[in-house]
């Protein structure tokens, strides 16, 4: 198999693949600046897994880490969420046009 360099919008999509890694993001949303530490609580990962998941959100640019003494805390950056937003709605629009057209047709075969 061929490797290639994956684009932004793929390392996005990855990342969020993983439920360990979207509940990541979730609690930094509610909880800012997290440590390491208790991200990994709640989960029962040990520090070396919960490291490798938070590799992958930071190569997705879905996190920043900041170390203060010995304390890394980490932070939610959302412009990757975006992104891959904005690429999602544009098939919303198909799909939405695909809904209507079942829904017309439901209705007309419930008219007397």
């Amino acid at each position: 198999m061929v490797k290639c360099q994956a684009s932004a919008i793929d390392r996005t999509f990855s990342a969020l693949a993983d439920p360990t890694r979207r509940h990541v993001l979730l609690r930094l949303k509610d909880e800012p600046g997290l440590s390491v530490s208790e991200l990994a609580r709640p989960l029962s990962l040990k520090l070396p897994g919960m490291m490798k998941h938070l590799d992958v959100l930071s190569d997705a640019g879905l996190i920043r880490r900041t170390k203060a003494g010995r304390t890394v805390s980490v932070h939610l950056s959302v412009e990757p969420m975006r992104e891959a937003m904005a690429w999602l709605e544009r098939y919303e629009r198909l799909w939405t046009v695909s809904l209507d057209r079942l829904v017309a047709l439901v209705e007309e075969k419930d008219e007397p």
